[in-house]
């Protein structure tokens, strides 16, 4: 029985957590995690769904860790490294799907995960790490004479543009191309911006309504067109993914992982 605690727990992909946690029958929830500010603080951590679980919401982090063999974490850069330094105290092995992690706070982790095993991840869809691999694939086939633009799409509410899913995408077709993402990402365009460049990689953004996350990388040469597509219609895919990463978890006692190892795709 995997024992989980559940950052964020209020919000729209803590309580697809906690569902998925309440249902699933190798686990259990032991910890709801929130900030000092959050109304529900003190509340069952499944009322949401009209269950009592007998885990009550709190901003306590070692409180929340006490029981927990695991913490799942999608919030936001400052609130993961803050259940980080605790997690390493108690020995919590983390499940990481917050983005927009600076390279400071990206050091920090991979400084725990000498200690702690880490699954981090911007995307934990086991269709969106298919994904990853095909594009790969792609990549290392349309080498030449294809112009790579990627498109993602997410809710009014996402805070950091590209998403870290789109931004993984470009590392996976980088790294393809023998290239580092960052010597050939184009993120913004505007005004006169002379021919595009050979060899970029572009990025386009966009922000609206209730958009669960949309990506498509279009792999563009004279004559056609070759789009690879992934889109969400539910948090759903991403608590099932973060459940796999725990169960992959249960045999690794430190180092920082991601999808790909737990899906066994890594070569």
């Amino acid at each position: 029985m995997m024992k989980i605690a559940i950052a964020g727990a209020t919000g729209r992909m803590g309580k697809m957590l906690i569902e998925a946690v309440l249902s699933y029958s190798d686990a259990q929830l032991v910890g709801a995690l929130e900030h000092v500010s959050c109304p529900l603080l003190g509340q069952d951590a499944g009322a949401f769904l009209g269950k009592k679980t007998g885990v009550m919401i709190t901003a306590d982090i070692a409180k929340a860790l006490s029981d927990a063999e695991f913490l799942i974490d999608f919030t936001r850069p400052e609130g993961t490294m803050a259940h980080l330094a605790v997690a390493e105290k108690t020995g919590t092995k983390m499940i990481i799907g917050t983005t927009g992690l600076s390279p400071e706070q990206m050091d920090g982790l991979k400084k725990a995960s000498t200690k702690l095993a880490i699954v981090f991840a911007p995307n934990m869809s086991v269709g969106v790490n298919a994904t990853f691999k095909l594009l790969e694939i792609a990549a290392k086939m349309l080498n030449h004479g294809y112009d790579i633009e990627i498109i993602e799409a997410h809710h009014r509410h996402k805070v950091d543009a590209p998403s870290g899913t789109a931004l993984k995408m470009g590392e996976v077709i980088a790294q393809a191309l023998g290239e580092k993402l960052d010597d050939v990402a184009v993120y913004a365009r505007e005004g006169h911006t002379g021919e595009r460049q050979e060899g970029s990689i572009g990025f386009a953004t966009i922000r609206g309504g209730d958009i669960v996350g949309d990506h498509t990388v279009l792999f563009a040469g004279d004559g056609e067109r070759i789009e690879i597509s992934h889109k969400s219609s539910s948090r759903q895919s991403y608590a099932q993914g973060a459940l796999r990463a725990a169960h992959f978890l249960q045999n690794q006692n430190c180092g920082l992982y991601d999808m790909q190892d737990v899906l066994g795709l890594r070569k």
